[in-house]
């Protein structure tokens, strides 16, 4: 079994209690590590952290979202997430379009210029990340892949109930 710096963990894991919280601390490093990436790159592109993972977020989406998807998306309130999207315009990152459905409200998309600038910043920390998982079988890939979405899910439901959302 690997550490997170990929060598060999010092002892075995002799139970699954034992597993479950060298998880749960992996866990927490590696969001902790993930904060300190994300502010990194933010900094980098000389944009605010929250400008950034609302770029990754937008770059996920099939397509153009609506604001109130940005909120919902990133757990802002509707006005910070409408000045949210005034930053990322003028920088140049999204560009707003009108919502065919219904000619009120504007739909939002990554503008071509933002996944050029963000994919080169991110050409060597993801060659990094991706060296990382090449370690790994197929298998075990489906794994980490399968955990990682059930976790996402776990922490967004948690946060909506912090934020007495449910």
């Amino acid at each position: 079994m690997l550490n997170s710096g990929g060598e060999a963990w010092d002892c075995p894991v002799s139970n699954q209690a034992e597993t479950l919280k060298r998880i749960m601390d992996e866990s927490q490093r590696h969001y902790a590590a993930y904060v300190l990436f994300n502010q990194a790159m933010a900094d980098h592109l000389q944009i605010h952290s929250t400008d950034l993972q609302c770029v990754a977020l937008l770059d996920l989406e099939s397509g153009p979202v609506s604001t109130g998807e940005i909120a919902r998306l990133t757990g802002l309130t509707p006005g910070s997430a409408t000045r949210l999207v005034d930053r990322l315009e003028k920088a140049g990152l999204v560009a707003r379009h009108p919502d065919p459905a219904d000619r009120r409200r504007a739909l939002v998309a990554l503008a071509p210029k933002a996944r050029e600038r963000i994919g080169a910043a991110w050409d060597l920390p993801g060659k990094a990340f991706a060296e990382v998982l090449e370690r790994y079988s197929e298998a075990e890939l489906t794994v980490i892949a399968d955990y990682l979405h059930r976790a996402a899910d776990v922490g967004r439901a948690q946060a909506e109930r912090l934020a007495g959302r449910s």
